[in-house]
């Protein structure tokens, strides 16, 4: 087993980026982030890798997007409102279906909001968040060690499925300082068949463009990129289930609102109420199946949220409103206590959804 070593959240990120091949960093500082970025300031030099500290947040992305099409992996990191002027080079990466990784480390908002942690940026995340038809897979960790190796991971889904691939933490996770496993070092990045990487007149040129003036094809292309998703749904969707086996009510919380959420579902269990919990760890592809099952045997849903109810509305569409589903959310960089979170289960159990 490998040995730990105590690492804040982001520098886990940037040293399993750079450990999974990752030699190419494009950003821009922002609280609660900075310190990835200049983890990688550090680092990247020292082992032949590129890391520039561009002009602005639209720069930075676009920087991405050239070296996702020589197939390389590169990466980019931000917070909330970055990740908003990102958005639009986000969009052409992935109608290029090119790999790449993008971190949002959320904070408060919206507008300039605040540097504290929150969830606020889920529907940005798994509804697109730019122009037209196209998803991310968005990972969520819930600890230091989930970073680190859903890092790696993200990687591999990026070129497995040639998307960007979003890992969306939150302010808390990013400073907290925990150990961690680091993943072991991929020595090579396999050649990319699509790539601009010239030919030598070996092959016929490859060109990456987001752009199609014929609308036919357009349509064509699109259909074709939602095949690759309908792919993604099926093999792709993780989550984690808690004392669910015999729950009859069911908690729904990701990323440090799990981490709370489970110390309250323990409380709630020692007062005798049968409560579990559901961690999407993938917010897109959305564990809809499991959620659907589950309103299948249990009363009644909790989602706890770091915004003012988002992911609740997902909750809801996946159990087709089966069973009656309550919020119990804290905004503004504020987190829910375990009491709050037992206090909202003791609620849905005893049949007030308020």
């Amino acid at each position: 087993m490998a040995e730990k070593v105590l690492m804040k959240g982001n520098e886990a990120i940037a040293e399993a980026a750079i450990l999974a091949g990752c030699r190419h960093y494009f950003g821009y500082p922002i609280t609660p982030q900075t310190e990835l970025a200049a983890y990688m300031a550090k680092r990247m030099p020292k082992i032949g890798g590129v890391f520039l500290q561009a002009e602005s947040e639209i720069s930075a992305i676009n920087m991405v997007y050239g070296v996702a099409g020589t197939g390389m992996r590169v990466m980019t990191s931000s917070s909330s409102p970055g990740i908003s002027l990102k958005q639009e080079g986000i969009s052409y990466i992935a109608g290029a279906d090119l790999p790449a990784l993008i971190v949002n480390v959320q904070r408060g908002g919206p507008g300039l909001g605040g540097i504290q942690p929150s969830q606020s940026d889920y529907f940005q995340a798994t509804k697109g968040g730019g122009h037209g038809d196209y998803h991310l897979i968005v990972l969520a960790p819930a600890s230091v060690q989930e970073m680190a190796d859903m890092t790696a991971e993200a990687f591999d889904l990026a070129e497995k499925y040639r998307t960007p691939v979003m890992l969306l933490a939150d302010g808390t996770l990013g400073q907290m300082m925990e150990p961690v496993a680091l993943p072991a070092p991929t020595s090579s990045v396999t050649e990319k068949p699509w790539a601009v990487t010239g030919t030598g007149m070996k092959r016929k040129h490859n060109i990456i463009n987001s752009l199609y003036l014929k609308p036919e094809e357009l349509e064509r292309t699109n259909e074709e990129r939602f095949a690759r998703y309908r792919q993604i749904e099926d093999s792709e969707v993780r989550y984690e289930a808690y004392m669910m086996d015999d729950a009859e009510y069911c908690v729904v919380a990701f990323g440090i609102a799990a981490r709370v959420s489970k110390n309250a579902v323990n409380a709630a269990r020692k007062k005798g109420i049968k409560v579990g919990m559901i961690r999407p760890i993938t917010l897109w592809p959305f564990p809809k199946k499991v959620l659907a099952e589950a309103a299948e045997t249990v009363q009644g849903f909790l989602s706890v949220e770091l915004s003012m109810g988002q992911m609740i509305e997902d909750v809801k569409l996946a159990t087709s409103c089966r069973r009656p589903v309550a919020l119990c959310n804290r905004t503004g960089g504020m987190i829910p206590s375990p009491e709050e979170v037992l206090a909202a289960i003791e609620r849905l159990a005893g049949g007030d959804m308020a």
